[in-house]
């Protein structure tokens, strides 16, 4: 056990604690985020909204959720490294998320306001804590880690979002098993479960990892307060950025492709309950993207080693542009599985690889610094394809032209890509570690 422990990284209770938070966050994004809730939302609490009006109000919600951590991450990260307080800020947001998750509990037939509400709340929470979590990666893990460790938790992520949604399924499907009166109660109580499996596996990581000592302002900072501090140090990232061409063309590419893909992963159940598939084959259909993600992730990255990250990414979104376009046309249960399959496929190579192509291109010794920026490109992702949905469906008064139109984000995505020069962005990377 101990020698198989030590291959995943896993060898030190640091590291599994570390890793544990992702095991008990990812029941949000699989139960809540991706099936249960926008079957619920659309079916329940807006039931009594015309079917497109429910998933333009779902879409924009998602959308003033996605920007509230955008524009909280950045400011929030610094003024954690300033105080010292990564913890206190995860346990702030963590404590935000499940409550608001337990909450949706409370949510019954027309209270669309209050799911709103809720939803939001929620997404703030599970987004910005993640952001907290990710920032103690470095402090846990040793540098010849630091990948098998960010993989394991990557994996133990999918396998408890997997687990969960499996248990949800079936109290739902059996409710009667379970002395549970119907179905819609038992959607409620699987958000109460999803709450309480991610604020229990929380618990090691604030037992277990260290907090990371405080980043000691320069004599230029001294006279600032908290604020300005973190002001000055974004804007001196920011700077860092521009110095790197190639490496800032991957952080648009990745903003651009990666908005795509959240948004189908967000919306996916909405639209599916919109044009009247049944509710338990999206659940089923969300856990088989789960399950097939996890071999997949590993393969692109075995890919990528043969053929070169950008090549690799190139073809996630070429998969991903037949996705959108199969996606818009899908009529059956048949066809909700044969795309589900296709997205599994994809979804963790086109984030993961995205994310080790810009950790390639960006000086080691600025990495932190870089990768605060990467989070908040990764957080937009989203905002800009929810409110394209929104426009659509308004426009439109269907979700088909909308999922169709997110064809936009990959095409984009992959022009900017294309105009990378991988092994130019390397060697600026190197050349400015060597003048470090």
């Amino acid at each position: 056990m101990s020698r198989l422990l030590e291959r995943l990284a896993l060898h030190r209770p640091e590291l599994r604690a570390w890793a544990l938070y992702d095991w008990a966050n990812s029941v949000f994004m699989t139960t809540v985020l991706a099936s249960l809730f926008p079957i619920y939302f659309r079916s329940v609490a807006a039931a009594q909204l015309p079917p497109a009006t429910a998933s333009g109000r779902y879409a924009l919600a998602t959308s003033l959720a996605v920007t509230i951590v955008a524009l909280l991450s950045p400011v929030c990260g610094v003024l954690a490294d300033y105080a010292g307080k990564k913890k206190v800020m995860l346990a702030g947001f963590l404590c935000l998320g499940v409550t608001a998750t337990a909450c949706m509990a409370l949510i019954t037939r027309g209270h669309w306001l209050l799911a709103f509400l809720l939803y939001v709340l929620a997404n703030v929470g599970a987004s910005a804590s993640i952001v907290f979590y990710n920032s103690l990666l470095p402090h846990v893990a040793a540098p010849e880690e630091i990948d098998r460790v960010s993989s394991a938790g990557f994996a133990l992520g999918y396998v408890s979002g997997g687990l969960l949604l499996a248990f949800n399924l079936l109290m739902i499907q059996k409710h009667e098993v379970f002395s549970i009166p119907d179905k819609p109660m038992a959607m409620r109580l699987s958000f109460l479960t999803a709450a309480v499996w991610w604020a229990l596996f929380s618990i090691p990581l604030f037992r277990r990892v260290p907090e990371p000592p405080r980043i000691a302002a320069t004599a230029e900072e001294a006279g600032r307060g908290p604020i300005g501090v973190a002001i000055g140090r974004l804007r001196q990232t920011l700077a860092e950025i521009r110095q790197h061409r190639d490496a800032g063309l991957v952080l648009l590419a990745f903003l651009l492709y990666n908005d795509g893909v959240n948004t189908v992963f967000r919306m996916a159940a909405i639209y599916g309950t919109e044009i009247g598939l049944e509710q338990t084959s999206l659940i089923e259909a969300i856990l088989l993207v789960q399950f097939i993600g996890i071999p997949f992730a590993f393969l692109f990255g075995a890919l990528a080693g043969q053929i070169g990250t950008k090549r690799a990414i190139f073809l996630a979104l070429g998969m991903y542009m037949g996705i959108v376009v199969l996606g818009a046309r899908m009529r059956t249960n048949g066809d909700l599985f044969l795309l589900a399959t296709l997205v599994g496929m994809v979804q963790g190579g086109a984030q993961a690889l995205g994310r080790s192509l810009f950790a390639s291109m960006v000086p080691r010794h600025k990495s932190a610094e870089m990768f605060g920026f990467f989070g908040v490109f990764d957080k937009f992702g989203g905002v800009m394809g929810g409110a394209l949905f929104a426009l659509m469906i308004t426009l439109t008064g269907s979700s088909r032209p909308a999922i169709l139109a997110l064809a936009l984000f990959f095409a984009a995505g992959g022009a900017v890509l294309s105009r990378v020069d991988v092994e130019r962005g390397r060697r600026v990377a190197r050349e400015a570690e060597g003048q470090a």
